[in-house]
């Protein structure tokens, strides 16, 4: 039998789940697969061979925490382990019984410094997934360092400046991970949400992973070009002074948004991960503007963007009309939809699972030879 992978998704946003859906779905039918989430509803559908265990959020607090202990500094290599909050122990007991249980070939963890650094001080190989950020922090690097090995959900045109060849080296770039990549064309897109086939369409998205953008610079952005339909998916902030005119339409939160940006002409979202994907795939017009994250997560990966020229990045929504003229003006001059095409795997899906096995293999050999009493061998299967 095949030893068990597992895998911590963390439930903010949407992209971590996906991505686990997505490997999932390409990994061998034979591989047993534990998922650990504080949601088992955020998921797509996942094969026979997945199991979910819901453990408690390891950051929101459940009323029953300990309020005595925040004066106990917090050390360098982590990030948000607060004292006395039952939640947390028994989410980490969960993960550690199972690791003693299942004796693991792999923890795969997308994503949390702790977790990741959990499992290497439980002796299962980790393979952490790689964001794009500020992270030089000591907390980061230890969960990077102890890795057996990196997942990174997009290309490695993306990777920044300061990742250095070894990282690199280690690191499986997967551009599209996670998204569907065959995304409908214009015509059937614009069908498929009702939108006026020779109409400009302008499309601002934000993720599910923040608040979105606010009202009242859209309302500015709106006026200046009255020739468009403005379409608004994703959160969007009401502002008491905004006002709106007749052609922006907000539709919320949206299951279809991969149509949603078939169907735009030019596409305003945030940097999120999966936003990223869905856009670079679609080869559309794009107003990057990164929302706030921890570790400046969206700024960085606004950077790598602009650096690729992929995207025409501003950092944060114009504050005019001209503003938004010179914005809008820009994104199409500078649009090169051959260059976001080149950044998306044909399928990114099957080659970090190919990866995965193949790390696994490397790390578990088999057949492996484990003496349990003298004289007594017992065999073990491999990965």
């Amino acid at each position: 039998m095949m030893r068990p992978f597992g895998y911590f998704v963390h439930h903010q946003g949407r992209g971590h789940a996906e991505r686990c859906s997505a490997i999932a779905h390409a990994l061998p039918p034979a591989r047993p697969l534990t998922v650990f989430c504080a949601r088992d509803d955020i998921f797509p559908d996942l094969p026979p061979n997945v199991l979910i265990v819901p453990i408690p959020s390891l950051f929101e607090p459940r009323g029953d925490e300990a309020t005595t202990m925040d004066h106990v500094p917090t050390p360098a290599t982590l990030h948000c382990a607060p004292l006395g909050w039952p939640s947390i122990r028994r989410a980490m007991a969960t993960m550690v019984a199972w690791f003693d249980s299942a004796d693991p070939a792999l923890m795969i963890c997308d994503v949390s410094a702790e977790v990741a650094q959990l499992a290497r001080i439980c002796s299962v190989p980790h393979v952490k997934v790689l964001q794009h950020g500020n992270r030089g922090d000591a907390g980061h690097q230890a969960a990077y360092d102890g890795a057996a090995g990196l997942l990174a959900p997009f290309d490695a045109a993306l990777a920044q400046p300061e990742w250095d060849q070894a990282l690199r080296a280690r690191t499986c770039f997967a551009g599209g991970l996670g998204v569907d990549t065959r995304g409908p064309d214009r015509g059937t897109a614009r069908r498929r949400i009702g939108i006026d086939p020779g109409r400009t369409v302008i499309l601002v998205m934000a993720g599910g992973g923040g608040n979105g953008f606010t009202q009242a610079p859209l309302g500015i952005g709106a006026r200046c070009r009255p020739d468009a339909l403005w379409l608004t998916i994703g959160p969007v902030q009401r502002d008491w002074h905004a006002t709106e005119p007749a052609n922006i339409e907000h539709r919320g939160w949206v299951e279809d948004a991969a149509s949603y940006v078939a169907a735009a002409d030019l596409v305003v979202a945030s940097t999120g991960n999966t936003t990223c994907q869905q856009i670079l795939a679609a080869a559309r017009p794009w107003l990057a503007i990164p929302e706030w994250r921890y570790f400046d997560e969206q700024h960085r990966k606004a950077e790598a963007l602009a650096a690729a020229g992929v995207a025409c990045v501003r950092p944060h929504l114009p504050s005019s009309a001209d503003a938004w003229r010179d914005a809008l003006a820009q994104t199409l001059q500078s649009h090169r939809p051959d260059r976001q095409r080149a950044l998306i795997a044909e399928r990114p899906a099957e080659q970090a699972a190919a990866w995965l096995e193949q790390l696994a293999a490397t790390l578990w050999p088999a057949p492996t030879l484990r003496t349990v009493s003298a004289g007594s061998p017992t065999m073990l299967t491999g990965a």
